[in-house]
């Protein structure tokens, strides 16, 4: 199902989100966000000049890669374009994830390592979107790998929205040993 037509209108602006799972031949996981922002028309840009119609103001990238407990062991931040020229030089200071944990309370931390004025607002939007991918790339594969470990923890997709909550019917079928319901 779609959203409803719409009131007559004015394209102005698009961002488009890239993200995507792998697993590496080393045993770790990347997970990799790529974003940009785009406007329909043209305009002036101190820093560049001008940024043309369809060009990105916004193009960043990101790389996490994690270990199979989910745990930050490299992160690689690109700010191939931006509205202003101090823009790129925010980003060594994501490598403070190193050794974080992708968990829940993720976005907590993020946002207590790199909001404000210590991030840059959309590569903080992307890293907390990231999370979901690795849980969404991860998890999945090492289930379906045989994984005993991954197998014996609690899911970390429970009580993450209402169709996963302990105490509903999708818990209920598929993971009953967490089901909190009656």
């Amino acid at each position: 199902m779609a959203l409803s037509a719409p009131v007559e209108r004015e394209h102005l602006h698009t961002r488009k989100f890239d993200f995507r799972g792998y697993r590496r031949s080393d045993g770790l996981w990347d997970i990799e966000g790529h974003m940009t922002d785009a406007k329909t028309y043209s305009f002036p840009n101190e820093w560049r000049g001008g940024i043309a119609r369809g060009e990105p103001i916004h193009d960043m990238w990101i790389r996490l890669t994690l270990d199979d407990d989910f745990v930050v062991r490299d992160i690689e931040v690109v700010t191939a374009a931006g509205p202003f020229r101090t823009c790129p030089a925010i980003t060594p200071n994501f490598a403070v994830v190193k050794g974080e944990r992708v968990a829940p309370g993720w976005h907590r931390r993020i946002r207590q390592l790199l909001g404000g004025v210590k991030g840059c607002t959309h590569q903080l939007e992307m890293l907390g979107a990231l999370a979901t991918v690795a849980f969404q790339t991860i998890y999945p594969a090492m289930s379906g790998r045989g994984d005993a470990s991954a197998k014996e923890r609690r899911p970390p997709h429970l009580d993450t929205c209402h169709a996963l909550a302990t105490d509903g019917e999708v818990v209920k079928r598929f993971w009953p040993r967490y089901y909190t319901g009656k």
